[in-house]
């Protein structure tokens, strides 16, 4: 945690955290007085740490029930993925060989989320997945594209929320962030692009078939 952050926004990166982990899902209330409990903080601080969750797309507003997590549209969903390309295509194009940091990161997420899927934690299986994606895109070294992401990765774990079959749907993403993650070892970018685009495809085709068919 940064020191030079307010108390908002580190209530505000906790409570993302426990959006990204699973902890906090669509719908659920996000009641003032517990937070000020939980935090040991004002009422207007935890009011303005909603308020940037508000901002970043992961809470809202309901008359007379207040401020709860949110649940995305099918349209935002397709916009989300508009990101993901734009930014994770980006990041191996234009990336260099991987450093020993870079692929220590990259194998610690699969690590994780190859332990997650032993102890069949499906939940957790989403959040290291994502969290992979998240170190694609910090290949860019963009500290600014790296906060932005961690917003849409929150968004995106909204959405994985929905799936009826946690197993069914993030069965099959581990095996092929493996091969990304070889293929970027390789310095293979065209390959390890040409497998982030096809992925990128499925992965929006089964989201949005959650619409479909809840």
């Amino acid at each position: 945690m940064t020191l030079s952050l307010s108390l908002a926004d580190q209530i505000a990166l906790e409570l993302r955290a426990d959006i990204i982990g699973g902890r906090l899902l669509p719908g659920m209330p996000l009641i003032e007085a517990e937070l000020v409990n939980a935090y040991n903080a004002s009422r207007n601080t935890i009011r303005e740490a909603l308020h940037r969750l508000g901002q970043e797309g992961l809470t809202r507003y309901v008359r007379n029930k207040g401020v709860m997590v949110r649940r995305l549209e099918r349209e935002e969903v397709r916009d989300l993925f508009v990101v993901r390309r734009t930014l994770e295509l980006q990041a191996i194009a234009q990336s260099g060989a991987l450093t020993d940091d870079q692929s220590e990161g990259m194998q610690n997420a699969i690590d994780a989320t190859t332990l997650a899927r032993e102890r069949e934690d499906w939940r957790a299986v989403a959040t290291h997945s994502l969290v992979f994606h998240q170190q694609i895109v910090g290949l860019m070294r963009s500290p600014l594209f790296d906060e932005f992401f961690a917003q849409v990765i929150a968004q995106l774990r909204l959405v994985f929320c929905a799936a009826p079959d946690e197993q069914r749907f993030q069965s099959p993403w581990l095996e092929r962030d493996r091969e990304i993650y070889q293929l970027l070892l390789e310095n293979n970018k065209p390959a390890a692009g040409e497998a982030m685009s096809l992925y990128l495809d499925d992965s929006e085709r089964l989201s949005l078939a959650l619409f479909t068919h809840p």
